[in-house]
């Protein structure tokens, strides 16, 4: 394994010397991501060969066979149906890796099918010119990358993993990260490391898009652990056509799960026009991208009754230009929250919304102050010693704040933060890095009750 990890360590820095010569800048990257407007998701993975979308961890690789595979025909049917790019399962929540990967046994070349389907791939959409994304699952069952059994191994398979990915296959427009802090697999931002993943990410390829599927968690006002905000419409979340200002995507599959199901040539699809006048028009006026999940049968072809769909699709939808400008927007928050669970305090609080759930990592909690309280504050206790940090955010659950002051503890004395009001359900504050044992805010004016959801504080790599 070291002598693999040096390999790769090697092929990073080649890749990061060619990478530097042309580096746009994230907004750009975003809007070019929303101008895109429509896309094809490929759930084609392992579970594509059992009954369920969470296949079995211990599924022989010999069910991975696919004796027809064509992502030529894929990439034509998604061409027909006017998307601009495709995105594909590398690997899903079981492990199986469909890519010619040196990190584990468990993998397509150990399967009878053995052909590399992240590179068949990647040449067929960019033979139709359309652009390559790529799909990968830090919840990994086969490998047992799950709560409670994470070892620095398996964040060395993940980041090895990642370089392969991002360094054998072209340009990558964007990466979308799935089982990651999300409720259901609970793997959290501290236990795999998100910055340093982040920044290895963009050191192999500065222009690919980190996208992590973390809707279910974080606010939909700002950009946390992610360069595009995402909706899982299946799982529940749905943006707000009405005020989202994020670049945004929103995912659906045309089938009734994500992977292939035996009744999928005989059950209708999902209504070519329904898709696009509640979908894509709808998604596109409010900064979304839409992905539109295609699920390839066992033989690897699209059935029929799907590809009629996106051809129909085509034929109702023309692909004519860029969406709607982007409106500036902070950068997303990548860092480690120091203040997560530590000690706080405040003034008085209402009812049982103690100063706890400010900092509890659960934005639907918070610490609410009492109405009788006419200066309320909020204190998060960093340490016995002091922390670095240079960034704060202050997630309201409501619009309460107006006016406010936010302050640190450095060597005995209470030093004032530069606060740039704003109107913003969630208030982002950058500033040069300082040291402080206690942080506070301080709430001069408000015209509703102080409700705050989460205050977090980090301290982001230059």
């Amino acid at each position: 394994m070291k002598k693999l990890w040096l390999s790769v360590a090697g092929c990073c820095l080649a890749a990061f010397a060619l990478a530097q010569a042309n580096v746009k800048p994230l907004d750009e990257l975003q809007q070019e991501f929303v101008d895109l407007r429509f896309g094809m998701f490929i759930h084609f993975n392992i579970p594509t060969f059992m009954e369920d979308d969470w296949a079995d961890p211990d599924a022989s690789p010999a069910l991975f066979n696919p004796r027809r595979l064509d992502c030529g025909q894929w990439a034509r049917i998604a061409k027909a149906a006017n998307m601009r790019y495709g995105c594909l399962t590398t690997k899903h929540h079981s492990g199986f890796c469909i890519w010619d990967t040196r990190t584990t046994d468990y993998c397509v070349t150990h399967s009878p099918f053995k052909r590399d389907v992240v590179k068949e791939y990647a040449d067929a959409f960019r033979k139709e010119g359309l652009d390559v994304m790529l799909y990968y699952s830090i919840l990994d069952t086969h490998h047992k990358i799950r709560p409670g059994h994470i070892t620095p191994e398996h964040i060395r398979m993940i980041k090895e993993q990642l370089t392969e990915l991002l360094t054998n296959y072209g340009e990558i427009k964007a990466l979308i990260i799935d089982g990651w802090d999300a409720p259901w697999s609970r793997i959290s931002y501290d236990a795999v490391p998100f910055e340093d993943l982040y920044r290895l990410i963009k050191s192999l390829q500065p222009n690919c898009l980190v996208m992590d599927l973390n809707a279910a968690k974080y606010p939909a006002e700002a950009l946390f652990y992610t360069d595009i905000k995402s909706y899982e419409q299946g799982a529940g979340q749905h943006i707000s056509k009405e005020s989202n200002r994020l670049p945004a995507l929103s995912c659906l599959p045309i089938n009734s799960s994500w992977f292939w199901k035996p009744d999928f040539p005989t059950v209708p699809v999902k209504s070519p026009e329904t898709i696009v006048k509640e979908n894509l028009v709808p998604l596109n006026d409010a900064y979304c991208n839409f992905i539109l999940n295609a699920a390839p049968n066992r033989d690897g072809l699209i059935d029929d009754n799907a590809a009629e769909a996106f051809r129909t699709i085509g034929q109702l939808w023309k692909n004519d230009g860029k969406g709607k400008p982007l409106s500036a927007h902070p950068a997303p928050v990548i860092s480690r929250n120091i203040a997560k669970h530590k000690p706080a305090n405040s003034s008085w609080s209402h009812d049982m919304n103690l100063m706890d759930f400010a900092n509890d990592d659960d934005f639907g909690t918070a610490w609410r102050s009492n109405k009788a309280v006419e200066r309320p504050w909020l204190e998060i206790v960093l340490g016995e010693t002091e922390q670095p940090f240079n960034l704060i955010t202050v997630a309201q659950a409501n619009r309460g704040i107006k006016k406010y002051r936010l302050e640190y503890l450095h060597d005995n004395r209470w030093c004032e933060l530069p606060v740039t009001e704003t109107d913003d359900k969630i208030k982002i504050h950058r500033f040069e890095r300082v040291w402080g044992e206690k942080v506070r805010i301080l709430i001069d004016e408000f015209d509703e009750t102080p409700a705050i959801a989460e205050f977090g504080v980090y301290d982001e790599r230059p």
